[in-house]
């Protein structure tokens, strides 16, 4: 491979274990303050047990997700230097304000973890929402910078090349923005949401029926359920903005060719770039067109209408949108599904089959998650920053990026190892106490008869 795959390939791989605590970071602070204010208003002693569980869980995935993203931080310089020196101004304001939101965020966790008898309880509640509210302005801090790759705009270019008269403002508030950021923080409660609800349906299934199981698994399903019905809508509004600002990435998406009025829409298939056509696909006529545009005869532009140079791979961009959209689907029916039958029997479903399609749906949701950057990544190909930067001119061309993309693979090898493990040893032991505790009481039960 040349310098140019193998920091794609590296970055890529990075990002793609990264995200997943970094949603988390933004989801469970949520549930965590959520169960708390539940158990202050009700005093049920099991919302207060679901907040402790999930604060504990937090900690390991916070400090893995620190960890990992100062790996990203490192790569960029390492790996994309003339990206760097070129969008570096650029990009100061937004990691600027997500660095003061990830300290924030750091310093009221602490208080968090360790103020459980040292504050009163309302005190320690409070504590809870600086942490979410900050680790949500994390995401939507990084993802401005990456609205920016996608439509650059708050500066302009010099003779050389070079950004003048930077307006970091206008850049951070670029165009892209007002759809990429609400997309992500939604996805990121979709995730969250049936992660948990994931962990409470296995439990179920392993015959763990209780209530503490039951509320997980109900609120985890409340933050996915409402969480995947904004992502629907924003999901809609961020693909026709980019059929306006970004025609090649849509073309890409949908596997068209040719430009078309009344452009249809291909369900599944995959793109063939030597009989520029979608094949083993589903058809429907002037649906694209519709979707763009509100306007089943409006124009779409397809692939030929752009230089050889400048097109994403379709089948790369356009089997990641289907992943996304097809399973985005699926979970928005599960979701539905789990609150019609919650609604009409009164009680938290337990009917194995849909606790079975309950468990598959957290790793389902996090396939959603990588598959829309896919398409945002992939499709912005073969820019890294659009229309102005070519990916293959901003990578380094420092020698041995084989052994360093090895070194990363193992770094993040042992850093899932080492959380698989940790969070199982949490569980692990939280059903000691749990046992210890029903022990104790069936003691008390027997003294007492």
């Amino acid at each position: 491979m040349d310098n140019v795959a193998l920091a794609r390939l590296t970055m890529g791989t990075s990002l793609c274990f990264h995200i997943a605590f970094a949603v988390l970071g933004v989801g469970l602070p949520l549930l965590m303050a959520v169960a708390e204010g539940l158990w202050l208003r009700t005093k049920d002693a099991v919302w207060l047990k679901l907040a402790r569980r999930w604060s504990k869980a937090f900690g390991i995935l916070f400090a893995v997700g620190a960890v990992s993203g100062t790996v990203l931080s490192f790569e960029l310089g390492l790996l994309w230097p003339r990206f760097m020196a070129f969008s570096g101004a650029i990009f100061g304001l937004p990691f600027s304000a997500e660095g003061f939101a990830f300290f924030l965020e750091a310093i009221f966790l602490g208080l968090y973890l360790y103020g459980w008898n040292r504050l009163s309880p309302v005190a320690h509640w409070l504590t809870s929402i600086p942490i979410a509210i900050s680790g949500a302005a994390s995401a939507l801090f990084v993802v401005m910078a990456n609205a920016w790759m996608n439509t650059p705009v708050g500066f302009r270019l010099g003779p050389d090349g070079r950004l003048l008269d930077v307006n970091p403002v206008a850049a951070a508030l670029n165009p892209s923005t007002a759809t990429e950021d609400p997309h992500m923080l939604v996805s990121a409660y979709v995730v969250t949401g049936f992660l948990v609800a994931s962990v409470y349906a296995a439990g179920m299934l392993r015959g763990r029926v209780d209530s503490m199981h039951k509320r997980g698994l109900t609120l985890g399903m409340a933050m996915a359920g409402a969480a995947i019905l904004l992502a629907g809508v924003t999901g809609d509004a961020s693909a026709r903005f980019v059929y306006q600002a970004q025609p090649a990435k849509f073309a890409a998406m949908e596997g068209l060719y040719e430009t078309r009025r009344g452009a249809p829409l291909h369900l599944g298939g995959i793109p063939l770039d030597s009989e520029h056509r979608v094949v083993y696909g589903i058809e429907v006529p002037k649906a694209l067109s519709l979707l763009a545009a509100f306007n089943p005869e409006a124009e779409v532009r397809g692939l030929d209408s752009f230089p050889v140079a400048d097109r994403p791979n379709p089948i790369l961009v356009h089997l990641s949108f289907d992943s996304m959209a097809g399973l985005g689907l699926l979970l928005g029916f599960l979701a539905a599904l789990f609150w019609a039958l919650t609604l009409r029997r009164r009680q938290v479903p337990d009917r194995r089959p849909l606790l079975g399609a309950l468990v598959l749906a957290g790793p389902a949701s996090v396939a959603v998650l990588e598959a829309g950057w896919f398409v945002t990544e992939f499709g912005r190909q073969p820019w890294v920053v659009y229309g102005i930067l070519r990916t293959a001119d901003a990578a380094t061309t420092a020698p041995a990026l084989g052994p360093t993309f090895g070194i990363f693979l193992v770094i993040y090898a042992g850093l899932a190892f080492t959380t698989a493990r940790l969070l199982l040893l949490l569980a692990k032991r939280a059903r000691a106490e749990e046992g210890e505790a029903g022990d104790r009481a069936a003691r008390r039960r027997r003294v007492v008869s």
